[in-house]
């Protein structure tokens, strides 16, 4: 029992957290929000007040009937039609103001999901990559959109929706007060059953709208994940395993789904079945007052409208409810996005990289993705200006780890990284990263043209730039022999080249950077012998006069490295020149020999 009181505390205390925020960051709205509830206020008050002016004329028709059939006079239509006519004015100054607080409202909620948007844009810039490392590009994609859309549905419905109804509520209560007070007191008491009744699925449902919003974002990544990987998944027949995965999901996402809708659905068939409870008391109530005499017909009749009325604004609170929980879901993951960690972007007095020749240098570096595994210990090397490092090291030896430490993708838990005798961490990160040119193992091409793609690498560059790191890169004949040469259009996956290509245009962007520091990972994994032959020349001529460092497995391509750096288990083994390491007959010279060991048959 106290697990559970604890855990409903818990998710009482997260529902207020997330409307807290959500309230605060509505704040910077707050004058538009002024004059959105002073329309609807005004729109709601005009509405109220035509059932009791239509009593009126109920009544002014009912004793005119009942004047004539005693002969004693006769139906005053002129008054009636005034009435009439003064009603119709009421109404159609409602529906303006009702017009106008929902303009205000939709360009309020426009707003709210164009500025979360932009900042969660502006937030990715700023993560450091082991959130994105430890996630799904589905899942993070899932709180810009889905989640993002949620909570502009609830802010454009549940604000003015609420507004209007406790309006409703109150001026129909006084409406109803100034017409009976018996009757308003039958009605008021069904209004404790209705709060219970609400208060009561709150509670209960609030847990599955969370589990909705997270469980959509996991089937989110599951799907893009799928689909970017289709080409895998057929080649080793696991098709029916992608689809038990998701499935499990899916279904979770189906049990949820289905239990926040079940209780969203109650809601209303059961506030509805109160109201009409209160609705019977008042019409026998209502009955007895005008047999004697009490109560005009006019005004039971007004009454009757006030009922329904009055009951229907606490549908609405509780429909606002389920929508209010569903936005708070959704606010949550929003603002947990926006409150996440960041990495510090600027230098407190930062060091300019002009005039660096780009030295580099390494001293007793430790590192862990997680500070308790230490992965790299211990890893020290000088590098001087201008010269060709290889890293080299079975698979998991911590090689593409020392890189992103280079880049301050992640910082050293111990010793550090100096470049030209300046602390990596003296610099501001986007200064720093302007110092090196990157070709991953991963290629990375957007939709566009082969002009642009390679472009990336300098914006300003002109055609003739362009074309020339492509020759370069030995991407300049594949490049003509397309459609439409250089403004050949690259599609969303890049699926209309082949990989091998895709490498030559990343390499051609990197050359077309001229970077002074250059770091090449795995970066002729994806050609043949043939043209990894001619990019290691133009490499090298490229190289030359920059700091470079090549990270391979195919040792035969870094034998003319000015240094090679051993690697394994996170510390450097040994390091020399490939002549000097062979000739040690240690962990390289086991490495190269067996790559060219023939297997005996």
């Amino acid at each position: 029992m106290r697990g559970q009181k604890g855990n409903q505390g818990e998710k009482a205390k997260d529902f207020k957290g997330s409307m807290s925020k959500l309230i605060t960051y509505m704040g910077k709205y707050k004058k538009r929000l002024f004059l959105m509830m002073i329309c609807a206020v005004i729109g709601t008050l005009f509405n109220i007040l035509g059932p009791k002016v239509l009593g009126k004329a109920t009544t002014e028709l009912f004793n005119g009937l009942v004047e004539k059939v005693q002969g004693t006079g006769s139906i005053n239509f002129e008054k009636i039609g005034q009435i009439l006519l003064f009603t119709l004015c009421l109404y159609v100054i409602s529906a303006g103001f009702s017009i106008l607080q929902g303009m205000i409202m939709t360009g309020i909620s426009n707003d709210v999901s164009y500025t979360l948007r932009r900042e969660i844009s502006k937030k990715i810039n700023r993560m450091p990559m082991k959130y994105f490392e430890s996630r799904t590009y589905g899942e993070v994609l899932s709180r810009i959109t889905n989640d993002v859309d949620t909570l502009q549905q609830g802010v454009n419905q549940s604000i003015t929706q609420l507004i209007t109804s406790v309006t409703t509520l109150l001026g129909v209560f006084f409406m109803m007060l100034s017409i009976s007070g018996w009757m308003t007191l039958a009605a008021v008491l069904i209004l404790p059953l209705s709060m219970f009744i609400i208060n009561f699925i709150m509670k209960h449902s609030q847990k599955y709208f969370r589990f909705q919003q997270k469980y959509l974002g996991i089937v989110n990544g599951q799907v893009e994940e799928v689909y970017s990987g289709q080409t895998i998944i057929k080649a080793f027949n696991k098709e029916e395993d992608v689809l038990n995965e998701f499935e499990k999901a899916n279904q979770k996402l189906y049990e949820s789904g289905w239990k926040s809708q079940f209780f969203s659905g109650m809601m209303m068939p059961i506030m509805g079945f109160v109201g009409n409870l209160g609705y019977v008391v008042v019409a026998i109530l209502g009955g007895f007052m005008v047999i004697r005499g009490n109560i005009e017909v006019g005004e039971i009749q007004s009454f009757f409208q006030y009922i329904k009325n009055f009951t229907q604004p606490i549908q609405q609170i509780a429909q606002v409810t389920n929508m209010m929980q569903s936005s708070a879901a959704a606010s949550e993951r929003v603002f947990e996005f926006l409150e996440e960690d960041e990495e510090t972007l600027m230098a407190e007095n930062p060091v300019s990289i002009a005039g660096l020749s780009g030295a580099v240098t390494f001293d007793h570096v430790s590192f862990g993705y997680d500070p308790e595994k230490i992965i790299v210990s211990d890893f020290s090397a000088d590098i001087k200006a201008g010269q060709k490092i290889a890293i080299v090291g079975p698979t998991g030896a911590g090689k593409t780890t020392m890189v992103k430490l280079l880049l301050r993708f992640y910082d050293v838990n111990g010793g550090s990284i100096r470049i030209d005798g300046h602390n990596v961490k003296d610099f501001n990160r986007s200064e720093l990263r302007e110092m090196f040119g990157m070709v991953l193992q991963d290629t990375w091409l957007f939709q566009g043209t082969i002009m642009e793609n390679i472009r990336y690498g300098k914006l300003d560059a002109t055609d003739e730039e362009v074309i020339a790191a492509a020759k370069a890169a030995c991407a300049h004949q594949f490049i003509m022999q397309q459609s439409d040469g250089y403004n050949t259009v690259l599609n969303e996956e890049t699926s209309n080249i082949s990989q091998g290509q895709k490498q030559l245009l990343t390499i051609a962007r990197a050359i077309l950077a001229d970077n002074r520091i250059l770091i090449l990972d795995e970066a002729t994994s994806s050609v043949d012998t043939r043209t990894e032959i001619l990019i290691q020349k133009a490499m090298d001529n490229l190289m030359e006069g920059k700091t470079s460092f090549v990270i391979a497995h195919r040792l035969s391509t870094i034998r003319d490295a000015d240094l090679i750096l051993v690697m394994k288990d996170g510390n450097i083994v040994e390091k020399g020149t490939h002549e000097e390491l062979l000739e040690k007959k240690g962990f390289y010279a086991q490495l190269y020999q067996s790559q060219f060991e023939k297997v005996s048959a």
